[in-house]
C-alpha cells in the first residue's frame, strides 16, 4: 500500500487545460472591454486565476489530503461560477442575452470542442464572419461572441470539476485517506516485526 497518492498530474487534466484557456481569454477580454479602473476588471482576472490555481493546489495537496483536494476543486468551481456571473452581467447590462443551448453559435462552439487558444481564436474568427444577430446592440460583436464563448467554456469546466470531485469522493470511500493508509502500513510493519 502506498502512503502518498499520485498527485501533480494536473497538467494532464482536461479541466486544467480549460481553466488555463478561461484565464487567458478573461485577461484579454478585460483588457479590451472592461474599464481598467473598474473593480470588475480585477475581480474577473482574480476569479479566473483562482479557478486555475486551485486546481493546481488541489492536485498537489491530494497526495496527503483527499479532503483538502476536494475542497480546493470546489473552490475552483466556485471561482469559475463567479467569473461566469461577471460575463452574464456584462451581457445583461448591455441588453444582450446569453446564448441558449440551441443557439446557432453555441451549437457550433460545442461541436468544435475548444480546448486551446488557437481553437478559441478560430471560433471567434468564424463567428465574426456570420450575420450579427444583435446588430442593434452598442457592444462590439466580438465582445458578445467572446463573453458567450467564455460562459460555455466555464460551463464545461464546471461540469468536469464536479465529475472530478465525485471521482475523488468515490476513491476516498474505497481507499480511505492519508491517515488511514499510514495507520495500516504501520500496523503491517508491527505485525511483521519490522520498523519503519
Amino acid at each position: 500500500m502506498k502512503i502518498l497518492r499520485p498527485s501533480d498530474g494536473y497538467k494532464d487534466l482536461k479541466v486544467y487545460k480549460l481553466a488555463t484557456l478561461i484565464q487567458d481569454v478573461t485577461v484579454r477580454f478585460v483588457e479590451l472591454y472592461i474599464p481598467a479602473n473598474s473593480r470588475t476588471c480585477d475581480q474577473m482576472v482574480q476569479a479566473a486565476r483562482s479557478g486555475k490555481q486551485n486546481i493546481v493546489e488541489g492536485s498537489i495537496d491530494g497526495a496527503t489530503s483527499a479532503k483538502l483536494e476536494i475542497n480546493l476543486y470546489n473552490v475552483a468551481r466556485g471561482s469559475l461560477e463567479e467569473l461566469k456571473t461577471d460575463y452574464v452581467d456584462f451581457l445583461r447590462q448591455n441588453g444582450v442575452q446569453v446564448w441558449s443551448d440551441d443557439n446557432f453559435f453555441a451549437q457550433n462552439f460545442k461541436q468544435m470542442r475548444v480546448l486551446s487558444n488557437r481553437q478559441f481564436k478560430e471560433f471567434v474568427e468564424w463567428a465574426e464572419q456570420q450575420p450579427n444577430p444583435v446588430s442593434s446592440c452598442s457592444l462590439p460583436f466580438k465582445s458578445v461572441i467572446v463573453a458567450n464563448a467564455a460562459i460555455l467554456l466555464i460551463n464545461v469546466a464546471s461540469f468536469w470539476l464536479k465529475k472530478l470531485i465525485i471521482k475523488k469522493l468515490e476513491d476516498f470511500e474505497s481507499n480511505g485517506g492519508f491517515t488511514e493508509r499510514m495507520y495500516h502500513i504501520r500496523l503491517n510493519c508491527r505485525n511483521n516485526g519490522k520498523e519503519l
